[in-house]
């Protein structure tokens, strides 16, 4: 365990990192662009299993709470705030968030300011929930949520959620875009081709990127792609691991297309793959801000997305900027994937579209909420 430092910090972050996802990579460029900004950061850590957390900024104060899952943190986190009494803690995530809540209750520690970073569509992701365990995830929420000062949301989409979920008053919920862009993403995309596949213009690339799990709904893409495949010349690559490979590699088979799909599993630097790709496709079945359409948006490479709850709608400007297909329309999505690959929009247009994502910026906002813009 990291001790902390004497000196009383002007900001606390409790962050689960259990892997190489998008909350991850997200709290990653928030508190490095804090940290640039000369602010005392202590970062207390549920879990430590992450290849992020060798990207922190030297000057993060890390402590590991010695908890393994958000529910075990709670009597580790209150003794740190009894001992500690930071001004704001900021949690990264609902669970997080709720343990917060209690944490602060134990430790009296009326004057820690707890805000909230939701990144996630309740509803859609409690969809699949049985009634029993939909009533069990929803009643924390209407009890603790009132309970944090700041929510701050990562899209309207969840913004509107959150308020119908929660009960909170409007005024709590503010939304802040990602802090998707930074140098490393641009520098990143820069480096050398890193598959075969990439840069052949008789064999067009179009990318998945995501964990292999049932949110992200690959088997709408291999559908849609073996249907555009049948038309047209082009090639697959998924990037990402999860539960539903075997599944996916028994479904390509199934359709005719495991020769021209890739699944080379998680990538470090999956930039380098969006930056030459002829499309980037999200299926997914529900987000909060998709943080790999951002990235790819970023890089100038054309996009199609399902319009799921929430954020793409947002994203791609209702459809203007690129197209918006149903969930799980796999017809829909493969129509959309040639249009884009027949008449791929302006690189500059889908650049400048995400702007608002840059993590500078969402630093300043998040800095403004929690009253250390000044520190």
């Amino acid at each position: 365990m990291v001790k902390p430092v004497d000196d009383q910090p002007d900001l606390s972050i409790l962050a689960s990192f259990s892997g190489e996802g998008g909350v991850e990579r997200m709290v990653l460029n928030l508190v490095n662009a804090m940290a640039e900004r000369g602010l005392h950061i202590d970062l207390l850590l549920i879990k430590t299993h992450s290849r992020h957390l060798h990207e922190i900024h030297p000057a993060v104060n890390r402590i590991d709470l010695g908890s393994r899952h958000t529910a075990t943190s709670l009597l580790p986190l209150a003794r740190y705030l009894k001992q500690t009494n930071p001004p704001c803690l900021l949690a990264a995530k609902d669970r997080a968030g709720r343990i917060a809540v209690i944490a602060r209750i134990l430790a009296a520690a009326s004057r820690t300011r707890l805000i909230l970073r939701l990144g996630t569509n309740l509803t859609a992701a409690f969809a699949h929930k049985p009634g029993w365990r939909l009533f069990l995830r929803r009643l924390p929420i209407r009890l603790l949520y009132p309970r944090i000062d700041r929510i701050i949301a990562v899209s309207e989409g969840v913004r509107a959620d959150t308020l119908t979920v929660s009960g909170v008053t409007p005024e709590k919920v503010v939304v802040v875009r990602n802090p998707v862009v930074t140098p490393q993403l641009l520098e990143a995309a820069e480096a050398p081709s890193p598959h075969p596949w990439l840069g052949d213009p008789k064999n067009p690339v179009i990318l998945g990127v995501g964990r292999l799990t049932v949110q992200k709904d690959f088997p709408t893409l291999l559908r849609a792609f073996a249907d555009l495949r049948a038309r047209r010349p082009c090639r697959l690559i998924i990037l990402g691991d999860g539960r539903q490979r075997e599944k996916l590699q028994a479904m390509s088979d199934e359709l005719g297309i495991s020769e021209v799909l890739a699944l080379p599993g998680f990538t470090a630097n999956p930039y380098a793959y969006m930056k030459r790709a002829d499309l980037f496709v999200l299926s997914s079945r529900w987000e909060g801000s998709p943080n790999a359409l951002t990235e790819a948006m970023a890089l100038g490479t054309a996009v199609v997305s399902t319009d799921c709850p929430s954020g793409p709608n947002e994203l791609l400007d209702g459809g203007r900027i690129a197209p918006l297909v149903p969930m799980g329309d796999w017809q829909a999505l493969s129509k959309a994937m040639q249009r884009m690959l027949d008449q791929p929009p302006d690189p500059t247009l889908l650049c400048e579209s995400v702007r608002e994502y840059n993590a500078q910026q969402s630093a300043d906002h998040y800095l403004e909420i929690m009253g250390l813009a000044s520190v």
